[in-house]
């Protein structure tokens, strides 16, 4: 009985706390939204006309010949919360250094929405992601159904490499996999 307790209130605990990660990884998404916003008004046309996006609030990449970079993020689909995201990525090629920067991946249609909430979405390492600067999002546009912008934040990376990034989904709500 007393056992049974403990665990239960383990599990309380636990779960308690993966909501206030969540929570607290909501606000660093919405801040992020918001610091793109400052940064470039013509991005509201992609907020505005998206499916669904992803925001990364912070990824963290370094290498020295093989890289690697990481980060957790939110995906929104009407503008609301609707579960986590992860990124890893891998890179092998001559690169020097280390930063960390933000990313928001736009979904065009319900299609490529649902190809990444179902695990089968990867930018090759030829996708091309626009630097967040103002007026860089006026001439932008979707290619093969998304549209990504990083915008950095610490650091300073150098780098001819090959890699992609990879992605995982996970509804809030939903049970680890």
């Amino acid at each position: 009985m007393r056992l049974s307790r403990h665990l239960a209130a383990a599990v309380l605990c636990t779960s308690s706390a993966a909501l206030a990660d969540d929570g607290a990884l909501v606000a660093d998404a919405r801040a992020t939204i918001q610091t793109f916003k400052k940064k470039d008004s013509h991005i509201e046309k992609f907020f505005g006309s998206a499916a669904g996006y992803v925001v990364f609030p912070t990824i963290g990449k370094g290498g020295f010949v093989v890289g690697g970079a990481g980060g957790e993020g939110v995906l929104f689909v009407g503008g609301q919360p609707v579960g986590k995201a992860s990124m890893g990525q891998a890179s092998i090629g001559f690169q020097l250094g280390g930063q960390t920067y933000s990313e928001i991946i736009f979904f065009e249609s319900a299609s490529s929405l649902s190809d990444f909430k179902h695990g089968n979405f990867t930018l090759a390492a030829q996708a091309s992601a626009v630097a967040l600067a103002a007026g860089a999002a006026a001439n932008a546009a979707y290619e093969k159904g998304v549209a990504v912008f990083t915008a950095s934040k610490t650091g300073l990376m150098y780098e001819a490499s090959v890699g992609g990034q990879k992605f995982d989904y996970q509804p809030f709500g939903a049970k680890k996999k």
